[in-house]
């Protein structure tokens, strides 16, 4: 079975240079292809898992496997001025990678936080000008207008001002889109007038060195030798198998030919806990599925309108259907988990008759067409996107709404729901920091739109009660706002919260050392494979 393992990823260019017994390497079925490698580009865990987990490291960072921040490339940070100035002390002695495209000609130092932030703050700052970028996170949590400075000290220290106080900042910079790059190679490359391939051949200080990229089929990594921090490096060859095909992953674990899988289905999780050589880690998700109504598209403008949608929808057989007991009914658009969860909204009952009143009274002519956009990648939040949309479409048929169901590969679809060509389309969300802004300012926040508030909905009301949440740092009080927030999205309805799931992850019994990360994300540094 070794041989013909072997054999096979020769045939499809996965091994091609690697010995075919090498215990050190972990291969990841992965459930799509990134749209590129520098995380600040990105809101998505596909991109976020190829690049932010594997290359990067970011000034702080989340304890593997859970919320609580520790140091990353920063060794400590103070908090003075009432919350609105952080002082960064930064690690010494550590190392970006060296690779075919890129030798380092000094250690990390403050330029490169320099650089990191100022690219995304200045829209006349030299790289960004030669290369064009948007920042969709750090946009829509409203940083680019909340940061008014980030300046150097000395080559170990750099200070961040703020305008107001921003009780998750530090939280936020634990975020994959904080990851640090290295002005020495942005130099290097707008020298060389290839600014772009920043995003296409990444380098960083993280546990894997980036190797080589081929779009749907695979991504190599080798394990950093120079790491500052040597115990996270276990393996010498880490490889992603990409592999959108739920059905298809579960016969490459089956096989060997994966060790880790991403996204199984919930129906193959039985199968799979009956195979003596894999296992399955589970825990509660820390995340939404939900359908987000493009509020600037009519009739989907009317609250009314999505009101009707809203409650035309069984929620509850999509989710037995889909998730299958790994999932329940979502009440509000957080999950119960999160601080500051108002438990007195609940959820619209299913009630096709009144739709059809809602509708009627809203002008809505028995026949209209509606594009339902429907993910093509797995996700915690979706097992099976094109299914649920499926279901929609016979529950709105009933109602008189004509779906269309829509999809584009990944990197496409995001494209266009972020331009807001979308009427209605699945999505989901994990969430990224541990805090109530990662949920409500990100998704609803009047500046996400084009960003990740994919309902395009501006409510200056709850932009209001966000604005003031953030600026607090007294948890009582900022609850008290977030429920108001949350009351109003209720009542509005720019999406229909659908589901929060288990997450599993399934995997070969040699893999050890794997944590679930909270926040959705997929990283393997710390992990091993045994012979």
């Amino acid at each position: 079975m070794r041989l013909t393992f072997a054999l096979s990823l020769l045939a499809t260019g996965v091994l091609a240079a690697t010995p075919m017994a090498q215990a050190a390497t972990l291969i990841y079925c992965s459930e799509a292809s990134p749209a590129g490698f520098d995380p600040a580009q990105y809101t998505s865990g596909t991109e976020f898992d190829a690049a932010a987990e594997t290359v990067f490291n970011r000034l702080v960072q989340f304890k593997r496997g859970g919320t609580e921040l520790e140091p990353g490339l920063a060794t400590s940070w103070d908090v003075t001025d009432e919350g609105k100035t952080y002082t960064f002390h930064l690690r010494q002695g550590v190392k970006f990678h060296t690779t075919p495209y890129f030798t380092p000609t000094r250690e990390f130092n403050a330029d490169d936080v320099l650089f990191t932030f100022e690219r995304m703050l200045d829209k006349a700052q030299p790289f960004r000008k030669a290369y064009p970028s948007e920042f969709p996170y750090f946009t829509d949590m409203e940083l680019d207008k909340n940061i008014t400075g980030v300046k150097k000290l000395d080559d170990h220290t750099v200070v961040f001002s703020l305008k107001s106080t921003d009780a998750a900042f530090a939280a936020d910079l634990a975020m994959s889109f904080a990851s640090i790059q290295s002005a020495e190679y942005a130099a290097q490359l707008l020298k060389a007038g290839h600014p772009e391939q920043l995003n296409q051949m990444p380098v960083g200080t993280g546990p894997f060195v980036f190797n080589r990229y081929q779009k749907d089929a695979v991504i190599r990594y080798k394990g950093n030798t120079a790491y500052w921090k040597p115990e996270d490096v276990k393996l010498d060859d880490l490889i992603f198998a990409i592999t959108p095909d739920a059905a298809t992953r579960l016969q490459k674990l089956k096989a060997g030919e994966c060790q880790v899988s991403g996204y199984a289905r919930p129906a193959d999780l039985v199968e799979i806990k009956k195979d003596a050589t894999l296992k399955v880690l589970e825990q509660p998700g820390f995340n939404v599925g939900f359908l987000a109504y493009n509020t600037q598209h009519p009739p989907l403008d009317k609250p009314q309108v999505r009101q009707a949608l809203d409650m035309a929808i069984n929620k509850k057989a999509i989710v037995d259907t889909v998730f299958q007991g790994a999932g329940q009914v979502a009440q509000n658009v957080m999950p119960p988990t999160q601080w500051s969860y108002d438990t007195t909204v609940k959820g619209t009952p299913y009630n096709p008759e009144k739709a059809k009143q809602l509708l009627a009274a809203a002008g809505v002519k028995p026949g209209t067409e509606i594009a339902l956009w429907a993910m093509t990648v797995q996700r915690a939040s979706n097992p099976n996107a094109r299914q649920s949309a499926e279901m929609i479409q016979q529950d709105w048929a009933k109602v008189g709404i004509k779906a269309k169901i829509v999809s584009y590969e990944w990197g496409e679809y995001i494209k266009r729901a972020k331009a807001g060509e979308h009427d209605v389309m699945t999505y989901g969300w994990t969430g990224d920091n541990g805090d109530p802004d990662n949920w409500l300012g990100v998704l609803y926040g009047c500046s996400a739109i084009g960003g990740s508030n994919y309902a395009r909905w501006c409510n200056k009301d709850v932009d209001s009660l966000l604005q003031k949440a953030k600026a607090l740092t007294d948890r009582n009080e900022r609850t008290r706002l977030y429920a108001q927030a949350q009351q109003i999205i209720h009542q509005q309805v720019p999406v229909s919260p659908m589901a929060h799931s288990v997450v599993s992850q399934p995997m070969s019994t040699k893999v050890q050392g794997f944590k679930i990360n909270p926040f959705g994300v997929t990283g393997f540094y710390g992990v091993s494979v045994d012979e």
